[in-house]
């Protein structure tokens, strides 16, 4: 599904919403956030140029991109994806570097078939959290209009899909936030692909029983926070505050629940190329750039502060940046181990009780 373009004038006498450039709606007229801003000759030129270059290196439907990407250096591809994929492309791009487009294509009309012919238990829960994916965006803002249903058509499917992860509620953003810039059936590929790891490391450990992936990676950004932010760290653990109190919905959503749309999108640029270290780097990289403040704020004013970052922390251009000069890969590796050895391949135990017998 293409993105709709939405009018800010009256048609039929009626006012049209007021949105941004999203489709989300306007909660403040001066609000800079996804606002179409006007152009230079030269700024439109130059954008031009760079469309070119990614249609040029993506190719008609995706085909030249694993030519494309073998063939050039790879910090080549890296460096265009970090700088932001143009909107009028990020469908077709996420579908290429997640890989779930050769998942559709090795899979003739099984989405069909799981919309249609199957039943979920979970089916009950997916039309109760509905409205609360995007309620501010206007593609799913009707109950029961075409966004809803999508939603709910590819949230079902997953649950069929994969009966033992079925539904939890934070998947619907990871969703909700695919059919925007692509048809149901590639928005359910692309889900698929992310959990079941066609990439990078499976994400099904986040919806699981227990949350047993959210748990690990708590552990291991509560380490790293400590080893590149000693001071936001031990204020922390003064104030007895853990990242389970602000970090996972950081996680489960990959920042798409309360982040401005306009950075998730960037983030999930890189998320898809990079996978989930992204996460761990922006997150350090928010907690770096409002440290001074964070060291001085009481338990209370700290979690506000937290789940309310300032509008120039939130700009991508500075907090992006940032995140990328933090080196954690390494790190990552280590602490992941040692959560496995502690906690006796948590993980791992709860996916052998979610099969069947």
């Amino acid at each position: 599904m293409e993105k709709k373009k939405i009018d800010d004038t009256k048609q039929g006498g009626i006012p049209a919403v007021r949105v941004d450039r999203f489709g989300f709606m306007k909660q403040e007229l001066n609000s800079p956030d996804g606002l179409v801003k006007s152009k230079s000759a030269f700024e439109y030129e130059r954008e031009e140029r760079r469309i070119r270059k990614w249609r040029k290196m993506v190719g008609v439907g995706g085909s030249d991109w694993k030519h494309y990407y073998v063939r050039r250096k790879p910090h080549v591809v890296k460096r265009r994806i970090r700088k932001g994929i143009p909107d009028c492309l990020r469908g077709l791009v996420w579908q290429s570097i997640s890989g779930s487009r050769d998942l559709l294509l090795m899979n003739p009309d099984v989405y069909e078939q799981l919309v249609i012919y199957e039943t979920s238990a979970s089916e009950l829960d997916i039309i109760r959290d509905i409205s609360r994916t995007f309620p501010s965006h206007v593609f799913f803002q009707q109950r029961h209009g075409p966004g809803q249903r999508s939603l709910y058509n590819v949230l079902k499917a997953y649950s069929v899909y994969d009966r033992y992860v079925g539904y939890v509620q934070g998947m619907g953003f990871l969703a909700g936030l695919l059919l925007l810039y692509m048809s149901e059936e590639d928005a359910f590929w692309l889900l698929v692909a992310l959990l079941k790891g066609a990439v990078h490391a499976p994400m099904e450990g986040l919806y699981l029983v227990g949350l047993p992936l959210v748990q690990q990676y708590l552990f291991q950004f509560e380490h790293l926070v400590s080893e590149h932010l000693p001071k936001v760290g031990e204020h922390f653990i003064k104030e007895m505050i853990n990242p389970s109190m602000y970090a996972s919905q950081w996680f489960i959503t990959i920042f798409s629940y309360s982040f401005p749309f306009h950075l998730a999108l960037r983030i999930w640029d890189v998320f898809l190329f990079e996978g989930i270290k992204i996460v761990f780097k922006v997150g350090l990289a928010l907690l770096k750039y409002c440290h001074d403040d964070l060291v001085k704020l009481p338990f209370e004013k700290s979690i506000h502060s937290l789940h309310n970052f300032s509008e120039d922390a939130m700009d991508p251009d500075t907090l992006l940046p940032l995140a990328y000069s933090l080196k954690v890969f390494k790190r990552l590796e280590e602490l992941k181990q040692e959560y496995e050895k502690k906690n006796g391949k948590l993980a791992e135990s709860v996916k052998q009780k979610q099969r069947p017998p």
